[in-house]
């Protein structure tokens, strides 16, 4: 169905190829995942499937892609929309109409679909990818979550063949993920779709693709069954990097795999944890009787042996932020119902909760973008109102990267943002470059920040906002388009902020990240705060927000892959 002959691309503007000697074949009715780190050309090659490169994009390409027989070369993205549909990364930049019905069916009326044929098409969308509910709600008022199943809704109603997707759950729930990945699924099971997908979330993929396609950063790319790709891959999910780090063989792909593998671990583990937790309470009971025999010692929880990292008390810690009974309302719609909420000095809160949960309104009324209805946003030790500040007074309190991240970029190069923020925050000449290169290294100083990939701009949007060491920062869907290295220098950097004794709240679906980075978890639902405690306490037990590693060892309270190494290490020498 996709064939790539001796294909090499170079941008004008770069030296080196971003593609190189490619050669693969993707045939009919699979489901292909792209993987690789942040900017080695995952986008660039979804865009030589659909004609984008290089008709649109400019560049040098040499060799042969062909889509259902069609020479891409030959034929613009016009004329290969009966085949292929795209959707990018982010969502807005292919949005035409105004409501959520109506761009579902723009595409089928640009090809001229019958209009009976129309409506049923828009129907099983709206049903398929839960949007019923929205669908005559403007574009511009949904969340990021129902953006992107709009976005990729409007792609499926023309029925193509051939379905490109790029970071397709990045601004989804862990919920709504699923659902749509179980579409993808019947697509391809079903009616024998072919579909290839980039996603840094692997965890929420790896166990449906027929085959992996990895891109290295030297532009060269190789195809092949998942299991044997992983191995070698740049980037791993946790199931797969426990896997390989304790030499599992062949790599479990999916939580189900892996618990078959750890069964024997669980059942010591359990044995263990019984008889630790006994003997420990035996002694403490024997102690206090000796001291106090008229007294009965209560029975305490259980001490991790290992020392998983706790949330600490907060108690203690000045208060950065307040929200106390905020309603916010967008015309008869109830964004936040009544929402309160307290954050500390050296905490790490992820907010967490379904697309249109209320999140990232919670957000904008700390950052003073909106007003409450009802109730009030305080920020700062001395509890100001954040919409009666202004420029660096604000800066000076409080950052936020909003989930569009080039909302925060309007210089002509990456270099002229970094020398610009540094400026703005009067901080050390390079400051915003350190942190870019932390985040995403080898960014060209000379591109142009539209030119950047999604988790490119991303990082910079990061770099420049911590740059100015604000005491509360604010993250929304902070992780979107950065690969697992990425991440794992984005979760150190957060630890040093909160030590420093920065607050910072993020809004995230992301439920890895929280794994490692978050000390306490809100769960929002329907603009009301149904959930909030330490992390583990509250991830744990829902089968939606648990990480991997979680899923795979439970009962033991174990969230990521280092925490499961070190335990494993200590079953297997408690001394």
């Amino acid at each position: 169905m996709i064939e790539f002959s001796d294909v090499t691309l170079t941008y004008t503007a770069r030296k080196t190829p971003t593609l190189l000697d490619v050669n693969l074949h993707v045939p009919e009715g699979d489901l292909a995942l792209l993987v690789g780190r942040t900017g080695s050309g995952k986008s660039t090659l979804l865009r030589c499937i659909n004609g984008l490169v290089p008709h649109f994009t400019g560049g040098r390409l040499v060799g042969k892609v062909t889509v259902a027989g069609r020479d891409t070369r030959t034929n613009p993205p016009r004329e290969l929309a009966d085949v292929v549909g795209f959707v990018q990364q982010d969502p807005t930049n292919g949005f035409v109409t105004d409501t959520v019905e109506e761009e579902l069916a723009y595409g089928m009326e640009t090809i001229g679909v019958a209009p009976q044929t129309m409506r049923r098409r828009v129907e099983e969308v709206l049903d398929l990818l839960g949007l019923a509910s929205i669908r005559h709600r403007p574009l511009l008022s949904l969340s990021g979550g129902q953006r992107q199943r709009t976005a990729i809704g409007s792609v499926l109603t023309t029925n193509p063949a051939v379905l490109v997707l790029d970071e397709p759950t990045s601004a989804l729930d862990p919920g709504a993920a699923e659902e749509v990945l179980a579409a993808l699924q019947r697509l391809v099971l079903d009616l024998g779709m072919t579909i290839v997908l980039a996603e840094h979330r692997l965890e929420r993929v790896i166990q449906y693709a027929d085959s992996v396609i990895t891109v290295d950063s030297d532009g060269r790319v190789t195809m092949g069954p998942p299991a044997e790709m992983m191995i070698d891959a740049p980037v791993q999910p946790p199931v797969v990097e426990l896997g390989a780090q304790l030499g599992w063989r062949p790599l479990p792909l999916s939580v189900r795999d892996a618990r078959r593998r750890s069964a024997a671990w669980r059942a010591d583990w359990s044995a263990q944890h019984a008889a630790h937790h006994a003997a420990h309470h035996a002694a403490r009971q024997t102690a206090q009787q000796a001291a106090h025999p008229e007294k009965a010692l209560p029975t305490r929880s259980f001490s991790n042996p290992w020392k998983i990292k706790r949330s600490p008390d907060p108690d203690e810690s000045p208060s950065l932020a307040e929200i106390r009974d905020v309603v916010v309302r967008y015309g008869p719609l109830v964004a936040l119902g009544g929402a309160d909420l307290t954050l500390k000095s050296g905490e790490i809160v992820a907010l967490m909760g379904r697309n249109g949960a209320g999140k990232s309104t919670l957000l904008s009324c700390l950052v003073g973008l909106i007003s409450p209805n009802r109730g009030t946003a305080r920020i700062g030790l001395d509890k100001v109102d954040p919409a009666s500040l202004s420029g660096r007074e604000l800066l000076r309190r409080v950052g936020l990267v909003p989930q569009q991240a080039g909302d925060l970029l309007y210089e002509e190069s990456v270099e002229a943002e970094c020398s610009q923020s540094d400026k703005d925050c009067d901080a050390a000449v390079g400051t915003t470059r350190r942190l870019l290169d932390r985040f995403s290294p080898g960014v060209d100083p000379e591109t142009h920040p539209r030119d950047l990939s999604e988790g490119q701009r991303l990082a910079l949007a990061l770099s420049i906002v911590l740059a100015a060491q604000p005491p509360l920062i604010l993250l929304d869907e902070p992780t979107r388009g950065l690969d697992y290295p990425g991440k794992a220098a984005f979760a150190a950097t957060l630890r040093a902020l909160a030590q420093d004794g920065h607050g910072v709240v993020m809004a995230t679906h992301d439920v890895e990240l929280v794994a490692e980075a978050a000390s306490r978890v809100v769960i929002i639902a329907d603009g009301e705060v149904v959930a909030d405690g330490p992390t583990a306490d509250v991830v744990v037990s829902s089968p939606i927000f648990a990480p991997q590693v979680s899923k795979i060892l439970r009962p033991a309270p174990i969230l990521t892959v280092g925490q499961a190494l070190a335990a494993w290490s200590h079953l297997l020498d408690p001394t």
